[in-house]
C-alpha cells in the first residue's frame, strides 16, 4: 500500500465513527502505530481537523473544518467526480459555472493519463434540474465508449439481457456492431446513442449492458441523428404522448375504418376519411421504427408524407424481400 492510499484509508476510517484508538488503526492498516501518527502530522499539514483523544489507548477524532482540505482522490474516483461534474453543466440545474470551475480545477491536477481520459468525454444531458445520473456504469466501459465517439470508430460489443429477461436458447449471440454517436444521460442512466450497422438504423443502448470487445473497428463518417438534435432525439425515445415530441413524425392512409384503427393507437391522431379509410399521423424515434409500426396494421396504404417516411417504407420492403428469398443458413426458399 502507498503512503497516498493509505492516507486515504486513514482518512475512510476517521469518517465511519467519532473516535479511533492509535493501535486499532494500526492493525487495520497493517502498520506500526509511530507510521499511525506521521500520517496523521501529514492530514493535518494538509488541512485536515484531527484532534487526538485522551484515554487509556490514545486515539484520534476527525472534526469538520471551516475551510475545505486538498481532497485525496484514486484514479476512479476522481474520473468519478469529473463525469458527474460534466454532466451537471448540461442540466441547468444553476450550479453550472461552479461546476466548470471544479471540472477545471480538477482537471488541472490530474496526470496526463487521466486527463486524456476525462478530454474524450462529450456527455449529453436530457432531463430537468436535479436529475444528474449517477455513474452506474463501468468508468472503463464510459471512458472507452467516449474514446471511440471521438476517434469514430465502429465498435463491436455484447449486449447483456435486461434483469428478468429469459435468454431463449442459451446459444451464444453475436456481438451488436454499431457506429458509437453520442452518450447521454437520462432518467437517471446512461445511454449510448448508435448506428446499428446490422440493422441499419439508430439504436439507443444502455450503458451497464454495454461489454466492449477489442480489437476496435475501422473509422467512419458520422451520420446525422434523426431531426438533428441529439436532445429531441432521446427525449422522444422515452415519450409516447404526444406526437409532437417524436423526433419522426409521419401520415399515413390506411384502408381500414378509423373504429378498427383507435384501439391500437397508443399515441397519434387518426381522422376518418370514409367508412372503409382513415388517415394515421404517428411518431418514433427514427424513420424505420415509425415505417414498421405503420406495417403492423398489414392492410394497404398510402404515405401521405413526408419524403423521410417514403423511403423509409422503400428500404423496409427491400430487406424484407431479400429476407423471404433465403432461410436462416442461407437456403433459397425459392426452390
Amino acid at each position: 500500500m502507498t503512503t497516498t492510499e493509505r492516507l486515504l484509508k486513514v482518512l475512510s476510517l476517521l469518517q465511519t465513527r467519532r473516535d479511533w484508538p492509535g493501535s486499532q488503526l494500526a492493525s487495520r492498516l497493517d502498520v506500526s502505530e509511530r507510521t499511525v501518527r506521521r500520517d496523521i502530522d501529514r492530514l493535518r499539514a494538509m488541512g485536515y481537523r484531527i484532534h487526538a483523544t485522551m484515554g487509556p489507548e490514545g486515539g484520534y477524532r476527525l472534526d469538520a473544518g471551516h475551510a475545505l482540505p486538498p481532497l485525496l482522490f484514486d484514479d476512479d474516483q476522481a474520473v468519478a467526480v469529473a463525469i458527474a461534474l460534466r454532466a451537471s453543466t448540461s442540466l441547468g440545474a444553476g450550479i453550472e459555472e461552479a461546476a466548470l470551475r471544479a471540472l477545471t480545477t480538477i482537471r488541472q491536477v490530474m496526470p496526463p493519463p487521466l486527463r486524456h481520459r476525462l478530454d474524450a468525454l462529450e456527455i449529453t444531458a436530457i432531463g430537468r434540474a436535479g436529475e444528474a445520473a449517477p455513474v452506474t456504469a463501468s468508468l472503463n466501459v464510459l471512458v472507452t465508449l467516449a474514446q471511440v465517439i471521438r476517434d469514430r470508430q465502429t465498435l463491436r460489443f455484447d449486449y447483456a439481457p435486461r434483469a428478468g429477461d429469459s435468454i431463449d436458447d442459451g446459444a451464444p449471440h453475436p456481438p451488436r456492431r454499431v457506429e458509437p454517436h453520442h452518450l447521454v444521460t437520462s432518467h437517471g442512466r446512461w445511454y449510448l446513442v448508435a448506428w446499428d450497422l446490422d440493422r441499419e438504423d439508430w439504436r439507443l443502448f444502455r450503458v451497464d449492458r454495454v461489454h466492449p470487445r477489442v480489437p476496435l473497428g475501422a473509422r467512419f463518417m458520422p451520420r446525422t441523428v434523426p431531426g438533428d438534435d441529439v436532445d429531441a432525439f432521446v427525449s422522444a425515445r422515452f415519450k409516447g404522448s404526444d406526437v409532437n415530441a417524436w423526433a419522426c413524425r409521419g401520415t399515413v392512409r390506411l384502408h381500414l375504418p378509423a373504429h378498427a384503427v383507435l384501439p391500437f393507437v397508443g399515441d397519434g391522431t387518426v381522422t376518418a376519411i370514409d367508412e372503409h379509410s382513415c388517415t394515421l399521423e404517428s411518431g418514433a424515434w427514427s424513420w424505420g421504427a415509425l415505417a414498421a409500426g405503420f406495417g403492423r396494421f398489414e392492410v394497404a396504404m398510402e404515405v401521405i408524407g413526408p419524403p423521410e417516411l417514403t423511403a423509409a417504407f422503400a428500404a423496409l420492403a427491400e430487406r424484407y424481400a431479400q429476407t423471404g428469398k433465403t432461410g436462416p443458413v442461407g437456403t433459397d426458399l425459392r426452390t
